[in-house]
């Protein structure tokens, strides 16, 4: 998390430099930055509004029809669609109104509509039951379509097909590869 929080400029370095592709990130206007990020965390927020207007808060821009696809190809149309009002479905205060995998699925929604160049997703599939986390893998698969994306996860099943994984302990990487590089290396992870 404090990688993360170092990447997107929640906090600026104390010593050493943050590159992305080569550019230093100090030197890039936040704005210009997070218009490229999309964040998930295990937190998930929703705000006040309909599902619609959730959906497009990272790209306001964005039709109905670029909304809808984005929640067919991440399977949560048929969630969204049984809700009461679908799309226009009334959000409570911090999303009180749906389940923690509703919010979630959401939020993975909200982030695809947003169409950002680096996905992070900090623990965001933690908080779910079994079921959903099934729905979350496959919506993964499609998120991490066409990005880079920084997952960081405890469960296995997040981070496995990764083409490399950073095992971090005590504030150090002490090993870094693939699942079955690490798997066979038999260390920390």
């Amino acid at each position: 998390t404090s990688i993360i929080s170092l990447l997107a400029r929640f906090y600026e370095p104390q010593r050493g430099r943050v590159l992305i592709d080569g550019h230093d990130m100090a030197a890039v206007t936040l704005q210009s930055l997070h218009r490229q990020i999309g964040i998930v965390t295990q937190d998930n927020f929703m705000f006040s509004g309909t599902v619609m207007e959730n959906l497009r808060f990272g790209r306001p821009q964005a039709t109905d029809e670029e909304v809808i696809d984005a929640a067919k190809t991440l399977g949560t149309h048929d969630v969204i669609l049984r809700f009461k009002d679908g799309y226009q479905t009334r959000v409570s205060e911090r999303g009180g109104n749906f389940s923690a995998g509703e919010r979630q699925l959401l939020c993975f929604t909200r982030a695809l509509v947003a169409e950002p160049s680096i996905l992070i997703l900090d623990e965001a599939t933690s908080a779910v039951d079994p079921h959903t986390e099934r729905v979350i893998q496959h919506a993964l698969e499609k998120l991490f379509e066409r990005r880079t994306c920084f997952v960081i996860a405890h469960r296995l099943t997040t981070v496995r097909h990764a083409s490399q994984i950073l095992v971090l302990a005590h504030g150090s990487i002490v090993e870094r590869g693939t699942h079955e590089e690490l798997i066979a290396a038999g260390g920390a992870y």
